[in-house]
Order: structure tokens, then C-alpha cells, then sequence
């Protein structure tokens, strides 16, 4: 029996064996096999291992997204993950062949996938919490967000949970430094319900506008290792985090 003989059926269950390449590889074959490709039910779930993975042509967005990971785990991530204002221009020159990616594939999925349940950013350095925002409201079946190391995440993003993730019964928020405990008891005290983690975010420094360094290390002594720690309420301290 030659492949496109079998029914539709079969041929879905066939392709979800299949890698994303796989996928793509087989549907060049015949248009019987390149709408199976096509078909949103082969795509509940996406799972990527690097930026560069979300520029391909090998999956399709659509209503049938359940799960959805971006984990990127690479030295690159460390460059992201430093503040703006201290990259070299070496530095800003590597983030500027990425930095938007994520967020410009997250409102892709906003856009197609209303009935995402399961959302895991890892590694992501650029994304904002009014991508996150957007998210929320687009995807009112979201029951788990996890995010680790994902530096620009905010306060913001709690409270957009609060606001917006009605569904919502997991969220972390591990590793991610302008996130406050404030912020935490917050989100609590408004969800009660929510199960959160948020492994070392509210215990890192976070980040600080250019002046703060300066100013703030002839009133306040600095940390082990030298970096300065300003007072939250001081006029010339840190980015708020409450």
C-alpha cells in the first residue's frame, strides 16, 4: 500500500510521530501530504530549543495549540539578560539580531491560538510584560504560565495575572529579577487560589538606571562583591519593582 492511500485519519497519527523537519520534508511530496501538514489538529503542541527555530517554515499556528514552550538555553541568554545601558556595543549588536523575535512570534500566537492552556518561556531576555498582558487576554483558557530567567518580566505581569488570567491555577516566575516580593503578596492576597512559584526572583537585585550606581553608592554601602545597593525610596535608587 503506497502512503497517500491511507485515510486522513492515519495519515495524522503518521505525521505526529514526525519532528517538525520531518513534517516539513514529507509534505513537499504531493498536495494529498502537504495538507495533511496544513491541517491545524497536527499542532496541539510546539515546543522550540533556540530563537532561531521560531523564524522556520516547519509548524503552523492555529486554534488546535494547547502547549507551547520556548526554552532557550545558551550563552547568548547571559548577554540578553544584562541591563541596556551596560552592554557594549559589541553586546547591543548581538541582542539586536533577536531581541524582538519572541515577542513578535507571542502576538502571532495571540492572534491564531485562542485556545492555548500552556504557556513555558525560558531564556527569553526580551519579552515584555505588555506582550505577556496580551497574551492573557487573548488566551482566556491559559491554566499555566512558566517563566524563568526572562529578565524584563515585571510587576506588570503580576498584575496583569490578577487582572486578566482568570484561568490561570499556575504561574512561575523563577529567576526573574524585577519581579518584587511586593509584587508576590499582591498577586497573592488578589488570587489566593493561584499556585506560585517565583524560585529567587524576589531576593535578586534588580535593575538600576544609569545614575543610580553613582549616586547611590556615597549614601548607601555596597554588596559583597561591590555592587552598590540603593534604598528603595530613594530618589536616585533602583528601577520599582512595588
Amino acid at each position: 500500500m503506497h502512503i497517500t492511500q491511507l485515510n486522513r485519519e492515519c495519515l495524522l497519527c503518521l505525521f505526529s510521530f514526525l519532528d517538525k523537519d520531518s513534517r516539513k520534508s514529507l509534505s513537499r511530496t504531493c498536495s494529498q501530504l502537504r495538507d495533511v501538514f496544513e491541517d491545524p489538529t497536527l499542532w496541539p503542541l510546539l515546543h522550540f530549543h533556540s530563537l532561531a527555530e521560531l523564524k522556520k517554515d516547519n509548524f503552523r499556528l492555529g486554534p488546535a495549540l494547547r502547549s507551547l514552550s520556548i526554552c532557550w538555553h545558551s550563552s547568548r541568554v547571559q548577554v540578553c539578560s544584562i541591563e541596556d545601558w551596560l552592554k557594549s556595543a559589541f553586546q547591543r549588536s548581538i541582542c539586536s539580531q533577536h531581541e524582538s523575535l519572541v515577542n513578535d512570534f507571542l502576538l502571532q500566537v495571540c492572534d491564531r491560538c485562542p485556545n492555548l492552556a500552556s504557556v513555558t518561556l525560558s531564556g527569553c531576555g526580551h519579552v515584555t510584560d505588555e506582550c505577556l498582558a496580551r497574551l492573557l487576554l487573548s488566551c482566556p483558557r491559559l491554566r499555566t504560565l512558566r517563566l524563568e530567567n526572562c529578565a524584563r518580566v515585571t510587576n506588570r505581569t503580576l498584575a496583569a495575572v490578577a487582572a486578566h488570567g482568570r484561568a490561570l491555577q499556575t504561574l512561575h516566575v523563577d529567576f526573574c529579577r524585577n519581579v518584587s516580593a511586593a509584587g508576590l503578596l499582591r498577586l497573592r492576597a488578589a488570587r489566593p487560589s493561584l499556585t506560585l512559584s517565583a524560585e529567587h526572583s524576589a531576593a535578586m537585585i534588580p535593575d538600576q538606571p544609569p545614575r543610580a550606581r553613582g549616586c547611590a553608592a556615597s549614601v548607601f554601602p555596597a554588596a559583597p562583591g561591590g555592587q552598590c545597593l540603593p534604598h528603595p525610596t530613594s530618589s536616585c535608587g533602583g528601577r520599582a519593582r512595588d
